[in-house]
C-alpha cells in the first residue's frame, strides 16, 4: 500500500502492478508528519496493516502500526504522546450515504478515510501483515 498525500491518493499494489486506487480524506490538519496526539496529522513513513476492527465506529477499520519506536522515541524527547489509533477507515457509521462528498476537506483526526464500499473493497484486498508507505 502507498499513500500519497499531497494527491490524496491510496494505491494498492501487487508487486510493481497497481491493483487499485482510492481518493481519501487525511486528518484535518494533514501537512507534515504526526508528532503528537491531538495534532491533526496523518505520519508519514512506512508502517504494517497490523490488525483490523470489523466493529468499528467508521464502517470497517485497519489499523496502521504508528507510532513506530523512532515516532516514540521523537514524541517522548519532546515531552508529548505520540497519539495513536491511526487507522483506514470507511465513513461514520450511519452516514455512509455522505459517499464521495467526504472527501471535500480533511476531516479526520489523523487517519485515512474512504467511502464505506472502498474500505470494504481494501478489506477484502489488504491482509495483515501488509506494508504501507505513507508519503508526504
Amino acid at each position: 500500500m502507498v499513500v500519497l498525500k499531497g494527491e490524496r491518493r491510496l494505491v494498492l499494489r501487487r508487486g510493481a502492478a497497481e491493483i487499485a486506487a482510492y481518493d481519501i480524506a487525511l486528518g484535518f490538519a494533514p501537512e507534515g508528519h504526526k508528532r503528537r496526539e491531538g495534532d491533526g496529522r496523518t505520519p508519514e513513513g512506512r508502517y504494517v496493516i497490523d490488525w483490523r476492527n470489523a466493529g468499528s465506529a467508521y464502517h470497517l477499520s485497519l489499523h496502521i502500526s504508528y507510532p513506530s519506536a523512532a515516532d516514540k522515541a521523537a514524541a517522548a524527547a519532546a515531552g508529548q504522546d505520540p497519539g495513536g489509533m491511526i487507522m483506514i477507515h470507511g465513513l461514520p457509521n450511519g452516514l455512509g450515504w455522505i459517499g464521495e462528498r467526504h472527501r471535500a476537506r480533511d476531516w479526520t483526526a489523523g487517519c485515512i478515510a474512504v467511502t464505506s464500499e472502498e474500505i470494504e473493497e481494501i478489506w477484502r484486498l489488504v491482509p495483515d501483515g501488509t506494508p504501507i508507505e505513507i508519503r508526504p
